[in-house]
């Protein structure tokens, strides 16, 4: 078996790398760094794996002597984030790595404990001394990781509610240029928001449900700081155009479609079955918003398990959605965007609440939580930014139902076991009172 035979086993049997199901025809490294020369060697490698129908994806390997990744070695692990707490510049074979801390005096005290975070799927985290995190991105994609750019901004803005970034590294060659890693402050001995949530419908709902006002009032504040900076093209709040509108609804109009297209005969879609249309006609009834507020820089996944709990929230993960590219994830949306990603999560813990717990959810429960988190959102977030009244209500129903549909196909290829709870949200949202 060849050197490149050897390199492709090993990536396709990793748990971050994400195309198992496709038919990969070689893995090459395209690209080499020297870390650390010896004592021992430390080599980052950027790897090409391309696939028979001739494209291909980019991933990152931290290489030692004998190994192909050698992250697990906390001797390995240690030394990169001393780098990166150092601040390096190191040539590669055809650009230069870029280890940079968010602070010149951010070196600290050395190291000790490096344990490694289980059950990621796409990224490799190791904690640092309970202190702080490595995330290491294992897929690349070309730009700046949204992570690394909205978590740089907030942290240079004070923002409390985030695990303040330490600093990064990042590859710029003549063919591309890619953020490799983030460091970042640990937060220790918080819980997790989904985990909460779970809790509360099992008992304790009163506590939980004050701190979702809580959580509504720093997600506002986050957005007001996302969209402060009238001096950056990426952090300014911007007037979306006239026909935005327009193209939201057509966007929406055929995530619904496509969701309905072909259902499956599975008598738990029975509810929603033939109602395609008529969600769609739901859709084109909300078109009257008038004022659709701004539009700012975003969370972009935003749920119960990005949130922890400890003395006030915080919010985690900044990367968006896995499956949208970076440009995507980087484009300016309505921060209600956020917000219906968020009470979304509400529906989906009141109903996992049974499916994985066998725990039926107290009455009312998801509509307090939904109530809470929208009046401490209202409250503190900047009212240039949203529309108010019916507009806010409207323009909030439009996001609910893109997320809905996106969450039936998400759960019709992923986990059909789940695919009652999106298919209860589409006929809660086809048999509620609109707007007005």
């Amino acid at each position: 078996m060849s050197d490149d035979d050897d390199l492709l086993e090993f990536i396709r049997a990793r748990r971050w790398f994400g195309s198992k199901a496709r038919e990969v025809s070689r893995a090459e490294v395209i690209e080499r760094a020297v870390l650390r020369e010896s004592d021992p060697m430390l080599e980052l490698r950027l790897v090409e794996v391309r696939f028979d129908t001739g494209t291909h994806e980019l991933y990152q390997l931290v290489a030692s002597e004998g190994t192909f990744d050698a992250l697990d070695d906390p001797r390995h692990a240690r030394e990169l984030v001393h780098m990166i707490r150092r601040g390096a510049r190191v040539e590669a074979e055809d650009g230069v790595v870029e280890l940079s801390p968010m602070s010149p005096a951010a070196a600290g005290q050395e190291l000790r404990e490096a344990t490694p975070v289980s059950g990621e799927q796409s990224n490799s985290s190791i904690v640092f001394d309970s202190a702080l995190i490595l995330k290491v991105f294992r897929r690349l994609e070309a730009g700046v990781n949204p992570e690394l750019e909205l978590l740089r901004f907030l942290t240079a803005r004070e923002f409390e509610n985030v695990p303040r970034l330490a600093g990064w590294y990042e590859y710029s060659g003549h063919q591309l240029g890619a953020t490799l890693g983030i460091l970042q402050d640990y937060v220790s001995g918080a819980a997790d928001g989904w985990k909460l949530a779970l809790d509360s419908i099992a008992g304790g709902a009163e506590s939980f449900h004050l701190r979702l006002r809580r959580l509504g009032e720093v997600t506002a504040q986050m957005h007001n700081i996302l969209g402060s900076d009238a001096e950056d093209p990426s952090f300014c709040a911007e007037r979306p155009p006239t026909e935005a509108l327009g193209l939201l609804m057509a966007t929406v109009d055929e995530e619904i479609e496509q969701a309905f297209l072909d259902l499956p005969d599975d008598p738990r879609l029975d509810p929603i079955r033939g109602r395609g249309e008529e969600l769609r006609e739901r859709l084109r009834m909300l078109t009257n918003i008038g004022s659709v507020g701004l539009a700012i820089r975003q969370h972009g996944d935003f749920h119960l398990g990005q949130t922890l709990w400890a003395q006030d929230w915080t919010i985690l993960d900044f990367e968006g959605e896995p499956a949208r590219s970076i440009a995507e994830r980087r484009r300016k949306h309505s921060p209600l965007r956020d917000v219906a990603g968020m009470v979304r999560s509400f529906a989906y813990a009141a109903s996992a609440a049974r499916i994985i717990h066998g725990i039926d959810t107290p009455a009312g429960w998801e509509e307090q939580a939904r109530t809470e988190f929208l009046d401490g959102y209202r409250d503190a977030v900047d009212s240039e930014l949203v529309p108010s009244g019916p507009s806010l209500e409207k323009l909030l129903a439009v996001f609910e139902l893109e997320k809905m549909a996106y969450e039936l196909r998400y759960e019709l290829n992923n986990r059909p076991d789940w695919v009652t709870i999106p298919v209860a949200g589409i006929v809660q949202m086809l048999e509620s009172e609109l707007p007005v």
